[in-house]
């Protein structure tokens, strides 16, 4: 699939959620998440929250389309990038927990794909006169990731036995994760908007190989960590199409429970 604006790219994550929630497939958990994120986005950029608008439904757009071909190689011949690679080859063990799932996408598509939608959009001394708005994201995304937070919660119930153990993998090492990566991912974009061609080749293979290694150790963390992670598994929802239902009503259900509290 290939989106020509953000609301291909909103129908598109869509497809994925509902497909993935019909088939029990866990690649509806991350993409629950995004498709909530890109509605807020889309909101923002129709509200005049953005100083371009146009240009953050471009940014929105190529930022979409990096996953849309990461998702299409992988179900064509399990090929793509390294990180996504790794990311969608754990969606059929069910060692991985939910939180997981939804920080390895976090990882793959910050820790590679913005930088390179980025650049992408802002090419050369361009790239600077988008880091207004790249920033304004955050805000958005912190929003996300408390509602996101609270499903997460509701259907893992051990999840604070991370903290305790040093394994931080609940909403704050989320929000920290994205928002420290979003701050990478800008230093990378400047770079990568100011190479050539073959320069911008072996950076992003460089971002590629990083991300991997991070997928990595974010499926298989050491220490306290991973008892605590069996322990989580064990008593968290096995219910593939119903979790996934919960993490894409995440924010409509935290408006909800704002505005009747």
């Amino acid at each position: 699939m290939a989106a020509e604006n953000i609301d291909d790219v909103v129908d598109g994550l869509a497809g994925i959620v509902r497909e993935s929630a019909g088939a029990g497939d866990r690649v509806g958990y991350f993409a629950a998440l995004y498709r909530q994120v890109t509605v807020e986005i889309r909101t923002a950029i129709h509200g005049g929250l953005f100083d371009d608008g146009p240009r953050m439904d471009r940014f929105d757009t190529h930022f979409g389309n990096r996953y849309f071909e990461a998702y299409d190689a992988w179900r064509r011949d399990r090929s793509g990038p390294r990180c996504w690679r790794e990311t969608f080859g754990l969606l059929d063990d069910a060692d991985t927990i939910i939180v997981q799932h939804l920080v390895l996408g976090v990882n793959a598509h910050i820790n590679l794909d913005l930088a390179v939608a980025a650049a992408r959009t802002g090419p050369g001394a361009a790239i600077q006169e988008l880091r207004h708005d790249f920033l304004l994201i955050n805000d958005i995304l912190a929003r996300v990731v408390l509602a996101v937070q609270d499903s997460v919660d509701a259907l893992s119930p051990f999840m604070s036995l991370l903290d305790r153990v040093g394994g931080r993998t609940d909403e704050r090492i989320l929000d920290f994760s994205v928002r420290q990566s979003r701050e990478e991912a800008w230093y990378n974009a400047v770079l990568l908007a100011g190479q050539s061609e073959a320069e911008r080749e072996a950076t992003i293979e460089r971002l590629d190989v990083r991300a991997a290694v991070l997928a990595r150790l974010i499926a298989r963390p050491g220490g306290l960590v991973r008892p605590a992670l069996e322990l989580i598994r064990r008593t968290e929802s096995a219910d593939v199409p119903a979790v996934i239902t919960h993490l894409d009503n995440a924010v409509e259900r935290a408006a909800a429970q704002q505005k009747s509290g």
